[in-house]
């Protein structure tokens, strides 16, 4: 409907001889001020030479009946015009919603797009952390927006398997006494990690072996080496699906490191001219276009983050000819990305006009950022497990009936989702739990809650005879305010996709939640003598359909039961 308004403006200018100008078709703060309203008069005033009021009121006279489905429009204030829709069209838009289920809020702009999305990337021999459970959540939510767009989207995820990380965690193996052939957890390289770190940092002697170990697992010249990083590698990654199947994420591929070293390295050696040499090492000029200057191949002769990342981009279109890549990472290596792109741009000049970075926030602690080479973190699987113990209590606090370690799992899951995205995912976050796990308010709970209870109060109506039914001549006269908010879901989602942004789909499902939940407390649903009683069940099958997709799309889960 936006689009087909707009369209209508556009012809009405070119009807009194003004050329398209950049005006807005957007929904009111009130709803009482219309469905949709335009600021184009005051736009295009000044062309037409005409007072704002003034030409408002004769665009609106040369639109009054032209539009399909708009009932009313009106001129209001300095000169904007709203539009108000008839009754009916929000009585299709209901019924629209339980015909396209679970493609409702979907389109095919991305149709025939294959797109890479590359998130999550956490590191072998180090602990998966809650960071890396935030950073997920971002990326998953911009794959299946990406997928709500019609695109393949493949997604991916590149880990460092090689590099001063894995030797301060063989460094640390050692000093712990683990061996291939004992049973040992990722928590326990976690641990070596974070011993191997430190001692990197505080020992000149330590270093000094970390530094030979390091080269010699890129080699693969040391057989005990080899063993402790093949056994270490295997238990990080094993561990790492675990992680995956909670969060609901599952990858199609997984690009390493130490694939992308031999690569990068060869590719900066080969693109001298690009990468010139400095003191021992290849550099990228990054002065030179406004950015800074970073090594790609060290005085050692290894390869850098930096080359790694240049082969990772060749590596990705050998797996799958794309149209888009997308790179999901915190926003500290914002800036190393822009110069990594610049340099692309000389190297793969078609890879790098088709690859996004999108540098998210971080999550923050009472004590400050996380480290993990302090050991200062907090595991994603015991982070994870205690928000379910928290939700299982909260469950029961609230009088849920059905309350199991499967369920409190997914309101968890959800509680720490939607407290992730419920805000600018270019911001920080901080996550606070009761607040998360609230049954009220802005919280995924909330959402799961609601949908919940939809689904209750439509199997009561149907076990008396009331089925969800259009019937357009016993409408009630007057369209519900959730109506009024119901068929904004696809632009919503069409919006958030655009800017990057899912917490725009997050507030508008608890703007939502709060309409139903204040018409269900004014309306009775399962009623068989009120003969309005079939279209409100037929609202309530759309809300909760529009609250199954809405969270699809955050990665959360709708449970049918709470």
């Amino acid at each position: 409907m936006q689009d087909v308004i707009r369209a209508a403006i556009d012809e009405c200018l070119k009807e009194v001889g003004l050329p398209t100008v950049d005006f807005v078709v957007e929904h009111p703060s009130e709803l009482s001020h219309g469905d949709y309203a335009t600021n184009v008069a005051m736009v295009a005033g000044k062309l037409a030479e005409k007072a704002p009021r003034q030409f408002a009121e004769q665009i609106a006279a040369a639109l009054e009946g032209q539009i399909e489905y708009v009932d009313r429009i009106e001129v209001a204030g300095p000169g904007f015009i709203n539009f108000h829709l008839s009754r009916d069209f929000f009585a299709q838009e209901v019924a629209r919603v339980v015909t396209l289920g679970d493609s409702w809020g979907n389109n095919d702009h991305w149709q025939g797009k294959t797109v890479l999305v590359e998130y999550t990337d956490p590191n072998p021999f180090k602990e998966f952390h809650i960071g890396h459970l935030f950073t997920n959540a971002v990326g998953e939510s911009i794959a299946r927006l990406f997928m709500a767009q019609g695109a393949d989207v493949k997604r991916v995820n590149y880990q460092g398997d090689v590099g001063l990380h894995v030797a301060c965690a063989i460094y640390g193996m050692k000093e712990l006494g683990l061996t291939p052939e004992k049973d040992f957890t990722a928590k326990d390289l976690g641990r070596a990690y974070a011993l191997g770190a430190t001692a990197n940092k505080e020992d000149e002697t330590a270093a000094l072996e970390i530094k030979s170990i390091n080269k010699a697992v890129y080699e693969r010249s040391n057989e005990e080496n080899n063993a402790l990083y093949d056994r270490g590698r295997q238990i990080s990654l094993d561990y790492f699906e675990t992680i995956y199947q909670m969060v609901d994420t599952k990858f199609d591929h997984y690009f390493f490191e130490s694939e992308a070293a031999p690569k990068g390295k060869e590719l900066v050696m080969n693109n001298s001219e690009v990468f010139p040499e400095s003191e021992g090492a290849r550099i990228f000029k990054g002065e030179d276009y406004g950015l800074h200057s970073r090594v790609f191949l060290n005085s050692e002769g290894l390869p850098t983050y930096e080359a790694k990342e240049l082969a990772l981009a060749k590596l990705k279109a050998d797996y799958v000819t794309y149209d888009h890549s997308v790179i999901s990472t915190a926003k500290e290596i914002s800036e190393y990305f822009k110069v990594l792109l610049k340099a692309m741009s000389f190297v793969y000049p078609e890879l790098a006009d088709k690859t996004e970075h999108i540098g998210h926030g971080m999550v923050r602690l009472s004590t400050g950022k996380m480290s993990s080479r302090t050991g200062d973190v907090i595991a994603a699987s015991d982070f994870i497990n205690e928000i379910s113990e928290a939700a299982t209590l909260k469950m029961k606090e609230s009088g849920v009936v059905e309350v199991n370690e499967a369920l409190a799992r997914d309101i968890a899951i959800g509680a720490i989702k939607y407290a992730t995205l419920k805000g600018s995912i270019y911001q920080d976050t901080v996550f606070n739990k009761e607040q998360a796990l609230s049954f009220e308010g802005a919280s995924g709970p909330y959402l799961q809650y609601t949908h919940a209870r939809i689904n209750s109060v439509l199997k009561k109506a149907e076990d008396i005879g009331v089925v969800p039914t259009l019937k357009m001549e016993s409408l009630p006269t007057e369209a519900y305010e959730v109506e009024k908010l119901l068929y904004r879901f696809p632009e919503v989602v069409e919006e958030a996709f655009e800017d990057r942004e899912p917490h725009q789909i997050a507030t508008f499902l608890i703007e939502l939640a709060a309409s139903f939940n204040t018409f269900y407390a004014n309306q009775r649903i399962a009623d068989a003598s009120d003969s309005n009683a079939p279209y409100k069940a037929l609202i309530a099958t759309s809300v909760m359909q529009t609250i199954k997709n809405g969270l699809w799309l955050l990665a959360i889960k709708a449970p049918d039961k709470m």
